[in-house]
C-alpha cells in the first residue's frame, strides 16, 4: 500500500465538467437578446478567442495587469464578434452575464463517481486539496457543486501565477499541505499537466482516462483509472 498523507486533485475533466459545450450556452444567451447564432459557429469561434488570448495573455494576464474577469469577458466578446455578432451594447451585456454564469452550478456538474471517491478518501483519513488551471471562481463553483468542504486548500493557477505543469505550482501546493512529496499523489486527467507534471516533483500520480482514450506507454497500467471509483484500489495495492 502506497504511504501516502495527501491526495491533491484537478478539476475540470476529474471531479466537474460542463453541462453542455460552450457554444450551446453561449448560443442560448444569444437567444434570450433576439440574436441567432448557430452553436457550432459559437464552439469555433471560442476555440479561436480562447487560443488567441491564451496566447497572448497567458494565465488570465495575470502577468500583464489583467483581471481574470476581464481576460474572461474579452474571450466571450471576441467569440461573439468573430461569429458575426457586432452590436457593442448586446456583446458587452451577454459577456458579463456568461462570465457570472459560469461561476455556478448552472453550467457544471459533477463526473460520475467523484462525490463518493471524494467522501471514501475522506473517510480513510486522507487530506485533500487541489491543483488546477482555472481562475479564482473555483472556490464557488467547488461550494456550489457541493464539493468545496473535501478540500484542505484550492491552489489556482491565477492564485499561484504559475500553470501546469510548471513545477511551482506544485512546490506551492506542497507548501501548503506541509508533506514531502513522496507522500502525495496528484489525480488528474491530462498526461502532461498532470501526471508527468506531479511525478516530475516527486509525487506520485494518478491518470483518469476512459478505456477507450488509450495511455500513453509510460504510464503503468497500475498508475491508470478507468474511473475515479478505481482510485482506492490502485492505492492500496501500490
Amino acid at each position: 500500500m502506497l504511504r501516502l498523507r495527501l491526495l491533491t486533485w484537478d478539476v475540470k475533466d476529474t471531479l466537474l465538467r460542463l453541462r453542455q459545450p460552450v457554444g450551446e450556452s453561449y448560443a442560448a444567451e444569444a437567444r434570450a437578446h433576439g440574436v441567432q447564432v448557430q452553436p457550432e459557429t459559437l464552439s469555433q469561434s471560442f476555440r479561436e478567442a480562447y487560443g488567441a488570448q491564451s496566447r497572448r495573455f497567458p494565465n488570465y494576464g495575470r502577468g500583464q495587469g489583467l483581471s481574470s474577469q476581464q481576460w474572461w469577458v474579452d474571450v466571450v466578446k471576441h467569440t461573439f464578434r468573430l461569429s458575426g455578432v457586432h452590436e457593442d451594447r448586446v456583446v458587452t451585456l451577454m459577456a458579463e452575464n456568461l462570465y457570472r454564469d459560469f461561476c455556478s452550478a448552472h453550467n457544471w456538474e459533477v463526473l460520475p463517481g467523484a462525490g463518493e471517491t471524494l467522501s471514501q478518501c475522506c473517510q480513510r483519513g486522507f487530506r485533500m486539496g487541489v491543483i488546477s488551471n482555472f481562475d479564482n471562481r473555483l472556490e464557488k463553483i467547488l461550494s456550489q457543486c457541493n464539493l468545496r468542504h473535501h478540500f484542505e486548500f484550492v491552489l489556482t493557477s491565477e492564485a499561484a501565477g504559475f500553470t501546469k505543469p510548471d513545477r511551482r505550482i506544485f512546490e506551492k501546493a506542497l507548501r501548503l499541505g506541509g508533506v514531502p512529496p513522496d507522500q502525495v499523489a496528484h489525480v488528474g486527467d491530462d498526461y502532461t499537466r498532470d501526471y508527468r507534471a506531479a511525478r516530475a516533483v516527486g509525487m506520485h500520480g494518478f491518470l483518469l482516462r476512459a478505456a477507450r482514450q488509450g495511455v500513453e506507454p509510460e504510464v503503468p497500467p497500475e498508475h491508470v483509472l478507468p474511473t475515479l471509483s478505481h482510485l482506492l484500489t490502485r492505492i492500496e495495492k501500490g
